[in-house]
C-alpha cells in the first residue's frame, strides 16, 4: 500500500514566512530556514516553499533563500512563484529543490510546462492550483492566478486535466475558499480531481485538525495532505497528526515524537 504523505507548506513574503486567510492579512510568522528544518526533524515527508508575491511583482525566485532552506532539509523539496521559464526551473533545481511548482505562469504560458517535463522529467514539474467555488464553471469550481487575485476563465478540472496532458507529474490543489480557515478541506474538489487524472493529488487549504487530514485522504481520495496553520501555531506537531492518521487506518511514514 502506498503510504500517505504529509506536506508542510512555508508561504514566504519579503524573505519571512508569512501566513493569512484566504490569501489576505498575512502576518509574519518567522524565518523559512528555520522552520524548515525544524519540519525536517519532525518528520514530514515534503516541504512546500512557495514565494507569495513572485508573480504579483513580476520577479523570478530568490534562488539564495532556497539554497539555505535546501541545505536543512533532506526530503524533497518543491519551489513555486514567479517560475515563468526553462531557466527559472534550472535555476530553481540547481539551488537545490527536487521540484517546481507552476502556478500562475503555467496558466499564462502552458508550453512552460511541456517544456519543463522533456528537459528535468514530468516528476519534477507539479501544477500549483488555486480553485474557488463557481456556479458557472461547468465543475463548480473556477482557477484563479496571481495569488488567488485574478480570476480566470479556467474550469478547474479542464485545467488539471489539460496540465497532465501536458506533462504535469503532480497536482496541489488549493482551495481558496478553504484557505487558512482550518475547517476542512474541500472535499467534492480534491475528490473529482483526484478521480479524473492519473497523477498524485495533494490536497491544499482548510486542514485544522487530524481528521481534516484523515478526511481529505480517504473521502477526498488524495496522495498528500498540505498543512501550514495547525502546525505554525504549535497546535500539532507532524508526530502527533501522523499518530492519529495511524490510528485512523491510514498508512503513513512514521514521524519523530517532539
Amino acid at each position: 500500500m502506498l503510504k500517505k504523505r504529509i506536506v508542510i507548506c512555508l508561504d514566504v513574503k519579503d524573505g519571512r514566512t508569512t501566513k493569512g486567510v484566504n490569501f489576505l492579512n498575512n502576518v509574519d510568522i518567522g524565518d523559512p530556514v528555520e522552520m524548515a528544518e525544524e519540519y525536517y526533524k519532525q518528520g514530514v515527508d515534503e516541504l512546500v516553499f512557495y514565494d507569495i508575491m513572485a508573480s504579483h511583482q513580476g520577479r523570478g525566485p530568490i534562488l539564495d533563500l532556497i539554497s539555505r532552506v535546501a541545505s536543512k532539509v533532506f526530503i524533497p523539496f518543491c519551489v513555486g512563484g514567479g517560475i515563468g521559464t526553462v531557466e527559472d526551473i534550472r535555476a530553481t533545481i540547481a539551488a537545490g529543490a527536487e521540484k517546481v511548482s507552476l502556478n500562475s505562469q503555467a496558466v499564462k504560458n502552458p508550453g512552460l510546462i511541456s517544456e519543463g517535463a522533456a528537459v528535468f522529467g514530468k516528476q519534477c514539474i507539479v501544477l500549483g492550483m488555486d480553485a474557488a467555488r463557481d456556479a458557472e464553471a461547468p465543475s463548480g469550481y473556477r482557477v484563479f492566478i496571481n495569488g488567488g487575485r485574478t480570476k480566470t476563465n479556467l474550469d478547474a478540472l479542464e485545467w488539471a486535466k489539460k496540465a497532465v496532458e501536458l506533462g504535469a507529474g503532480e497536482i496541489v490543489l488549493n482551495s481558496i475558499d478553504g484557505d487558512g480557515r482550518k475547517t476542512g478541506y474541500e472535499i467534492p474538489l480534491t475528490k473529482m480531481i483526484s478521480e479524473n487524472v492519473s497523477v498524485p493529488v495533494v490536497a491544499s487549504g482548510g486542514g485544522g485538525k487530524p481528521e481534516h487530514l484523515a478526511e481529505v485522504l480517504t473521502a477526498g481520495k488524495a496522495d498528500a495532505a498540505l498543512i501550514a496553520s495547525m502546525v505554525h501555531s504549535g497546535e500539532y506537531t507532524v508526530g502527533s497528526i501522523k499518530r492519529t492518521l495511524s490510528a485512523y487506518g491510514i498508512a503513513v511514514r512514521p514521524g519523530n515524537s517532539i
